[in-house]
């Protein structure tokens, strides 16, 4: 059950208020500094090494010729898609394990990553010819799986358990259709499909950065403007009723910005995996709250996969290894450590 703290600040003539916690503020103060360290690591390292004062002159249009080639074409478009990516997945992971009520409610393990991904894959073997985007296959399999999911697991409403029980079967079929998708395709076709399957931000540009933070300007406010609903819905579906939250429609309404978050974050990179599922776990901790911390697990999101990204360009030398990569490697060790958390929580029940 989720627990309200922290101060409520209101104005004068208590039209608006809101919930402070000062330990979460220290957190997300923290966190933006984690991102300024991270981000300044990435402009500044790789085979052009530059110190800060010529990426801050050629940010702003005064640096060395070669240096605003490469920021301007490479560094920066890659820096903010990994930001934006980090911070959707972040917020998209918080709002799931809010509305399942559980710590394994992720989009990459519910099925709406591998549903995106399945999206991607038929416009990239079958519409590979026609004015379909990958991006927009990769968004329209996820809300397609979205749907799947959500009815699936309605039954006189939707429970967190079961929404995750029907969401990891979905998502292991996906993942067999993918499979033999990717086996009845050409070799070329197959290898595209697979190098978009890995997850990199490597070659996006500004035609990714746009689209990312637009969808974040809009969802992410949005999703905030949510937190107060949220929180009554992590202490039951009988409490948040007997508060006035209108229960269904409320956790449809998460469900949908929290699948076009990740459908947006997909589209832009790849199918990243992790990352949300970690970021809010990580934000509970640090704050000591079980509240969903929406902003905070952006940041998070934010600062683990921009640090992810530079750690996979730099720890290998010449070879660079895709950000999915990294994180499914550092992942998967989270993901057992959940799971057997989990499992030993089950037994002293």
């Amino acid at each position: 059950m989720s627990v309200l703290t922290g101060r409520v600040v209101r104005t004068r003539a208590e039209r608006i208020s809101l919930r402070v916690h000062p330990r979460a503020l220290l957190v997300g103060f923290l966190l933006l500094l984690a991102l300024v360290a991270t981000s300044v690591l990435a402009l500044t390292t790789g085979d052009y090494e530059a110190s800060i004062p010529d990426v801050v002159r050629t940010i702003f249009g005064d640096g060395p010729p070669g240096l605003e080639l490469i920021m301007d074409r490479f560094r920066l478009p890659r820096l903010l898609v990994g930001i934006g990516v980090g911070a959707a997945l972040g917020a998209s992971g918080a709002i799931f394990q809010s509305v399942s009520r559980n710590p394994l409610g992720s989009p990459d393990v519910i099925g709406f990553t591998t549903g995106s991904a399945t999206g991607a894959i038929l416009v990239i073997l079958v519409y590979k010819d026609s004015n379909v985007s990958v991006a927009t296959g990769a968004i329209a399999g996820a809300l397609a799986s979205a749907v799947i999911v959500y009815l699936l697991a309605y039954r006189r409403g939707v429970q967190g358990f079961r929404l995750i029980l029907v969401g990891i079967g979905v998502s292991s079929i996906l993942a067999s259709v993918n499979t033999y998708l990717l086996s009845r395709a050409s070799l070329e076709d197959a290898r595209n499909a697979q190098l978009w399957l890995l997850g990199s931000l490597g070659g996006r540009g500004w035609q990714h950065v746009v689209p990312v933070w637009i969808a974040l300007a809009v969802l992410l406010p949005y999703a905030v403007s949510l937190g107060r609903p949220m929180s009554m819905l992590e202490m039951g579906d009988d409490t948040a009723r007997a508060r006035g939250v209108p229960v269904e429609r409320t956790r449809l309404t998460l469900v949908l910005v929290g699948v076009a978050l990740t459908a947006v974050a997909t589209a832009a990179a790849g199918p990243i995996g992790f990352i949300a599922l970690a970021a809010p776990q990580v934000v509970n901790r640090l704050t000591r709250s079980d509240g969903p911390g929406l902003l905070p697990s952006a940041l998070m999101g934010a600062v683990l996969l921009t640090a992810a990204d530079v750690a996979g360009q730099q720890m290998f030398g010449a070879i660079q290894v895709p950000v999915g990569m990294t994180t499914g490697a550092v992942g998967g060790f989270y993901l057992v450590w959940l799971l057997a958390r989990e499992w030993r929580k089950g037994q002293r029940r």
